[in-house]
């Protein structure tokens, strides 16, 4: 089996769907894709040919040689699906959005991996960008409108590579020329049902998001409230993404009865999945565009 195939194999074991991001920090906007070490991210960030993340190493689980199986198979599954796929992609950049504690950078890595792209998450890029350790820095000291435009002014450099997996945070897709940037790659919804995204959060804690950090309350009942309400802000500009991933769907056809039941690798093939049909359908649909315009052509050419 490739490396590659078994370095993949650690990831199905991963709890739930996906670990959480830290956010934060902020200066004043930035006309261009700038951050705090011009020797590291910088030369990262404009470089084409970045490498993607380091494989992971397969080890085997407690749940013995039927865990292992198990991973190997799903591993192999992610390859060959990968494969497919990047024959249609031909370079083009992949964009993950959702509500925050989604899975983006969980998912985007190993999307990134399989598929031989570089990984990028936009929030730590502004954070180095402006030189502040958080977003919930940034937020404090300056503004949410001071984060947006630093994270407008990211996606639109990133917009002008290939061969990239980026997590965007969760709020990007409120800017409509967020969209103009990301429409040039293809984007991708990961569709977390709130209860689960509320039950994640809760544990991890909610200083690293804030959007949703509250002084005192239940921290559960608190962010299921917020997330409500972003997500009835948010929830028409989510389906703007050229695909949707609803982690229900997924559960369901598994037989899960609980969406935290899933891995990433999960998502991240079923990802690749909607993006390959996706492709392939409005591949068909302009190559009929364009042969309809080329018979219209012939034709007034022969009046």
């Amino acid at each position: 089996m490739e490396a590659g195939g078994v370095g993949l194999a650690r990831q199905t074991r991963a709890a739930g769907f996906g670990t959480g991001r830290r956010r934060g920090g902020l200066q004043s906007p930035i006309g261009s894709l700038r951050v705090a070490d011009p020797a590291g991210a910088a030369v990262a960030v404009r470089a084409r040919g970045s490498k993607p993340v380091a494989p992971l190493r397969a080890k085997k689980s407690s749940g013995g040689h039927e865990n292992l199986h198990n991973s190997v198979d799903e591993a192999l599954l992610l390859k060959r699906k990968s494969e497919e796929v990047l024959f249609y992609l031909n370079g083009r950049c992949i964009y993950l959005v959702g509500m925050m504690g989604s899975g983006k950078s969980t998912v985007g890595k190993i999307m990134s991996e399989v598929l031989g792209y570089s990984f990028f998450d936009s929030d730590k890029l502004v954070e180095q960008a402006v030189g502040m350790p958080s977003v919930a820095q940034i937020f404090k000291v300056h503004s949410e409108a001071f984060f947006r435009d630093n994270e407008s002014s990211v996606l639109r450099d990133l917009s002008s590579m290939r061969r990239l997996v980026v997590a965007t945070g969760g709020g990007a897709v409120i800017r409509p020329v967020n969209w103009k940037y990301m429409k040039k790659g293809l984007s991708v919804w990961l569709d977390v049902p709130l209860d689960a995204l509320a039950r994640r959060i809760a544990k991890v804690g909610t200083a690293s998001r804030p959007l949703l950090d509250q002084p005192s309350g239940d921290p559960y009942t608190m962010a299921f409230s917020k997330l409500s309400m972003l997500a009835e802000q948010r929830g028409d500009a989510y389906a703007n993404a050229d695909v949707r991933v609803s982690l229900e769907e997924i559960a369901s056809k598994q037989g899960h009865d609980d969406v935290c039941k899933l891995t990433p690798t999960d998502i991240a093939i079923e990802s690749l999945h909607k993006i390959e049909s996706f492709v392939i359908e409005h591949t068909a649909d302009n190559a009929a565009g364009d042969s309809q315009a080329e018979s219209q052509v012939q034709r007034i050419q022969t009046l």
